[in-house]
């Protein structure tokens, strides 16, 4: 069975159209995939992407063992499952040999437990070698939780009217996925300081990214507006900015850096919060 050309889209504003393709169904190189991951992650002491339960993320996962457990890395790309149909076999392929290498040189035996069946050794030259590697564990093995793979944060509320205080940030936690927002700003969610807030909610009730512009203590409470929600205001004055070769910076006061700061204690220098 399969899908005529179709559109794709989802209440988190995108629209592709994507050629038809046989109808999505969980391979069995898939479902054994997704096992082995979960037994591997399990085991695994360390990973930044917290505990468990996971999901699978067509991200290119590399599992590896030492004296110390299972730890993983990943590969030069990953592959989504829709995205095969335009993959080149020669390209992919260049993935498969990048991921032998890598473990005929430092976990033959690891190679062995994770692909008896030779994945690794057999060449991709045609979309079913696509497809395989697609649904492996070469690939679909990264372990996300469910919000950091593909959840979505509030979507735009009424603007606040003229003098009211800005909306509140988001909940401080891994609330966007790596499949709505751009992964640079997405994986600042794992190593950040727990008391910044990323993620804050512009005057018109859009979700916004920031970052700090200068070191922790500096007393320097300005933001770094590194996402703002496609059509809105913030992001046409972050266009407005780049586009003049200058980032978008907001000043201590401004209401985003105010809730990007609202967690931390203390005051820097001026009465504005430590950075």
């Amino acid at each position: 069975m399969t899908s005529p050309v179709h559109p794709e889209s989802e209440s988190h504003p995108w629209d592709i159209n994507v050629p038809n393709h046989p109808a999505r169904q969980d391979s069995p190189e898939y479902v054994a995939a997704r096992k082995q991951m979960n037994d591997v992650a399990g085991q695994a002491a360390g990973l930044i992407y917290g505990q468990g339960p996971y999901e699978d993320h067509h991200g290119g996962a590399l599992w590896l063992q030492d004296s110390q457990g299972w730890f993983m890395v990943r590969n030069q790309a990953g592959i989504e499952w829709s995205a095969q149909f335009c993959a080149d076999p020669v390209k992919v392929d260049l993935l498969r040999q990048n991921a032998k290498r890598l473990y005929d040189l430092v976990s033959p035996q690891v190679k062995q437990q994770l692909d008896p069946g030779g994945l690794l050794d057999t060449p991709i030259t045609d979309a079913a070698g696509v497809a395989r590697w697609t649904d492996s564990i070469f690939n679909a093995g990264v372990p996300l939780q469910p919000s950091f793979h593909t959840g979505v944060l509030p979507g735009a509320g009424a603007q606040s009217p003229a003098g009211a205080q800005s909306p509140a940030a988001p909940p401080n936690a891994h609330p966007a996925g790596v499949h709505h927002y751009p992964t640079p700003t997405a994986d600042i969610q794992l190593f950040k300081y727990d008391d910044f807030q990323l993620w804050v909610t512009d005057q018109q009730g859009n979700p916004a990214a920031v970052a700090p512009v200068d070191n922790r203590g500096s007393g320097n409470a300005s933001v770094h507006v590194l996402y703002a929600t496609p059509g809105s205001q913030l992001a046409q004055q972050k266009q407005a900015a780049e586009s003049a070769g200058a980032p978008l910076i907001l000043s201590p006061d401004h209401p985003l850096s105010q809730q990007a700061y609202q967690n931390q204690q203390g005051s820097a220098p001026g009465g504005t919060p430590g950075t």
